[in-house]
């Protein structure tokens, strides 16, 4: 499939009705729910949210590990025609409080656990708050259900929020046809199959974790949602479902290299992909040699965007740290900064293009009109473009090669962590008077957390105390590896930090 030969777009809900009645679709921990059963219960749940919230275009939260709820809420969402805001399962309140806010949900779904942890002024007023457990069963009790939506596919159904490079993280809003069209790309370059078995291991409040679903679904296959603790988790569970298809990132690829994995995990692997930070050559090799028939697909992509590119696994051996080219249905451009076009061996800016980019940043104007703008005037496709801000180069064969982010974000463990709010946590400990957070290359993590600060005046067992404040504060992937404290901060000719003086000292 090509750019030129983009598919019409169907409602998002539209995915459940692709699979044979009888073939497996969603594999739970206590039954397997059939493309039959799961187009029942996405009616039924999409006929109570109907019922609960009338009005279109409404956004509802859901937080909760993997599982039913998390599984259907995103068709079923869409069938009533409200807006999904999955919340990721490893936040806290004061994180959850902004994405509420910020959304303007009007109901939160999570876990009984979870929702203990918020206070009344984390939520946004009229917005109510249900057990995973008590929703579903009150779904489910229906016996009517809300048929195949009609909805039209530009229509936005999904805001997911991904971090910022500074501030609060940002919603970005997808339409139907962003997650329709993402999930056919994905089945068609994956080449997968209905007798495919998807485990979803990676978060589903990630464009990459939710198309885990999407795509095994679009090509009538079958997802088996997965929170593991131990990598062991993951290989146990690939043998016992007899899995095809495997998703991650290059984080938890290192640890599974680790371990010994049995044939009965090995033999039903048809292919593995990974994003959310580049393969090394060495870690290339060796999951080729622990499935040597199995293909990987290296892959680069942005939640503005979906997906990107993909590189072919007839080529990984050969050209290990390349990202490849683009997906079908995107158009993918390197302009350099002039403006034009850059020239092979050229490093450029990434720019994509096509129907896979997003609507903006919700209620976000301002960063939405610096990131999405008008596509370069030989693009084949116009319109709004994302401009990644990320540095690349083509070579002569059309193969791209990633140089550089020209944000300061931190990615870690295949997490983009802002760092403007790691910043903020450590300073509302009243413990700091500055706090610079920084990625600082790490062989397991990508990007490990380190975090610069000048303890206050009066703080008494700062060290202690901060470390405690913060584990209570921000999510485990968000929290620092390392708490450096300094007596003063360096300054550029600015007075502002000297951030890249920091990045330097403690790099080396």
């Amino acid at each position: 499939m090509s750019l030129a030969s983009v598919p019409q777009a169907k409602p998002l809900d539209h995915l459940a009705e692709r699979g044979a009645d009888s073939d497996p679709a969603l594999v739970l921990r206590s039954e397997t729910l059939s493309f039959k059963d799961l187009r029942s219960r996405i009616a039924r749940l999409a006929q109570w949210l109907s019922d609960r919230i009338p009005d279109k275009g409404a956004r509802i939260a859901t937080w909760a590990a993997k599982g039913e709820l998390t599984c259907l809420m995103p068709l079923a969402a869409a069938r009533a025609g409200l807006v999904h805001v999955p919340i990721n399962p490893l936040l806290k309140h004061a994180q959850v409080a902004h994405i509420l806010s910020d959304s303007g949900a009007r109901m939160l779904i999570g876990t009984k656990s979870r929702l203990a942890t918020l206070a009344q002024g984390d939520l946004p007023s009229g917005c109510e708050l249900l057990e995973e457990s008590d929703a579903l069963a009150a779904a489910f009790a229906r016996k009517d259900g809300m048929p195949a939506s009609t909805a039209d596919p530009s229509e936005l159904c999904a805001i997911l929020y991904t971090s910022g490079s500074t501030g609060r993280p940002k919603g970005v809003m997808l339409s139907h046809a962003n997650l329709w069209l993402g999930a056919v790309s994905v089945a068609d370059y994956l080449g997968m199959k209905s007798d495919d078995v998807t485990l979803a291991v990676l978060p589903l409040s990630f464009d990459y974790g939710q198309n885990q679903l999407l795509s095994a679904w679009y090509a009538g296959g079958s997802a088996v949602p997965l929170d593991y603790l131990f990598p062991r988790d993951v290989v146990k569970a690939c043998a016992k479902h007899q899995v095809t298809t495997l998703a991650a990132v290059p984080p938890l690829w290192v640890q599974l290299t680790e371990i010994d994995w049995p044939l009965e995990a090995v033999t039903p692997m048809r292919r593995m992909t990974n994003s959310g930070g580049a393969l090394t050559a060495d870690l290339v090799h060796q999951l080729r040699t622990i499935f040597p028939v199995a293909r990987l697909f290296p892959m680069y992509g942005l939640t503005e965007a979906f997906r990107s590119t993909y590189l072919d696994p007839s080529l990984v051996d050969s050209h290990p740290t390349s990202m490849g080219k683009a997906i079908p249905f995107a158009e993918i451009l390197v302009i350099g900064d002039d403006g034009n076009s850059a020239d092979p061996g050229e490093e450029g800016e990434l720019v994509h293009c096509g129907p896979l980019v997003a609507q903006g940043y919700w209620q976000d104007p301002e960063r939405t009109a610096q990131r999405f703008k008008p596509a370069p005037s030989h693009s084949e496709f116009g319109g709004l473009a994302v401009w990644s801000g990320d540095r690349v180069k083509r070579d002569e064969s059309g193969l791209l090669y990633f140089v550089g982010r020209r944000d300061a974000m931190i990615k870690s463990a295949g997490n983009r962590i802002s760092p403007q709010e790691v910043e903020e946590a450590a300073l509302a400990s009243g413990l700091v008077a500055e706090a610079v957070a920084l990625g600082i290359a790490d062989d397991r993590l990508g990007q490990a957390v380190h975090l610069v600060v000048r303890r206050e005046q009066e703080a008494h067992d700062a060290e202690g105390a901060l470390v405690k404040f913060l584990s209570r504060e921000l999510p485990n992937f968000m929290q620092p590896q390392v708490i450096h404290w300094r007596d003063k901060m360096p300054l550029n000719p600015n007075g502002k930090i000297d951030r890249t003086a920091l990045q330097q000292e403690i790099a080396a």
